[in-house]
């Protein structure tokens, strides 16, 4: 299998640098400077193993492949406001043998949040999600770490619409032998619902910084009590925070001083977006079709997108301020 990464960043290529180190084939997608970097110097990966330098193909488009082969895999790691275009480009791609991505690859959903599969199944008749735990940085073109020990990171498998495959234990085969734990579990979206109850965090942080503060604990705790309580009126489940904790025991350390989240990495490379639309902005969206309230996160949702949409410095709003305007919203509910 030929493994075709869609969107090179943090938890791309990361991915795709360890799949590449364990002798699969791999293509990066990227776009800018950061394709730019990548041909010119490689892909400069950090993992507890130390520095590496992958000299892997970069494109930004199918056509730069040529067509497509039967055996390659699409591995969509691009940021859910990201997937339209990205899905639209690749699925329209031709496969040798006739046929198009859409119709015949396989797609997996490596993302935070839960539109990116749904969205996929519009378009491409298999599609798998994959929740990721897999803590990785990157701010700078071509440059990206991953540090955890003594796994790189855990990535849950499954079909999008429940169940499981041939083809994805094969795939999961491949990721383990890349460093990666990868157990292929048949209601993989419980996990990524899961993982988005402890992405609620990330809109915080972008906007007051990375540091601990127990403010910030605190309004991470009303948030997710949103989370939950629209989940359960939406009658969907998730794992429980016990089941988590036991799947990543000692598994995927991480070393102190690491740098803040995806948001945040986001607003520190000046992309002009941010996920929340699709992390606070799904339990908004789910609080409103079932009639929960959620003030709280529809205030991070908001924010964090001001400071996108305005270039502001990650980290530049005080929790006081952005605990302030979560109570007002509250008193208003």
């Amino acid at each position: 299998m030929r493994y075709i990464i869609i969107g090179a960043g943090a938890i791309g290529a990361t991915i795709g640098g360890r799949l590449a180190e364990s002798g699969r084939e791999v293509v990066l997608v990227a776009r800018g400077a950061h394709a730019e970097a990548l041909r010119t110097d490689g892909l400069r990966l950090t993992t507890a193993d130390g520095p590496r330098v992958h000299r892997l193909p970069v494109v930004a488009a199918p056509a730069e492949l040529g067509e497509l082969r039967p055996d390659d895999v699409l591995l969509l790691t691009v940021k859910t406001q990201d997937a339209i275009a990205a899905l639209d480009t690749w699925g329209d791609a031709e496969v040798a043998g006739g046929g198009t991505a859409a119709q015949r690859l396989p797609l997996l959903c490596a993302q935070n949040g839960v539109e990116s599969e749904r969205l996929a199944l519009r378009r491409f008749a298999c599609v798998y999600g994959v929740c990721v735990w897999l803590p990785a940085t990157f701010l700078e073109p071509g440059v990206v770490s991953a540090l955890c020990t003594p796994l790189t990171g855990i990535l849950h498998l499954g079909k999008a619409a429940g169940g499981t495959d041939r083809r994805i234990a094969s795939v999961a085969a491949d990721l383990e032998k890349a460093g990666f734990e990868a157990p292929v579990v048949e209601d993989v979206m419980r996990w990524k619902y899961a993982k988005l109850l402890g992405n609620l965090g990330n809109a915080i942080q972008a906007t007051t910084g990375p540091e601990p503060d127990p403010a910030k604990a605190a309004l991470l705790l009303r948030a997710q009590r949103e989370g939950r309580a629209v989940l359960e009126a939406a009658g969907i489940g998730h794992v429980t925070d016990e089941e988590q904790a036991t799947a990543r025991d000692g598994k995927v350390d991480q070393p102190p001083g690491v740098r803040g989240g995806s948001s945040w990495q986001s607003l520190a490379r000046g992309t002009g977006s941010v996920e929340a639309d699709y992390l606070n902005g799904e339990i908004v969206l789910l609080g409103r079709l079932h009639g929960v309230a959620t003030p709280v996160n529809d205030v991070l949702r908001h924010a964090a997108n001001i400071f996108a949409r305005e270039g502001l410095p990650p980290g530049a709003m005080s929790i006081a301020d952005l605990t302030a305007l979560a109570d007002e919203a509250a008193a208003r509910a």
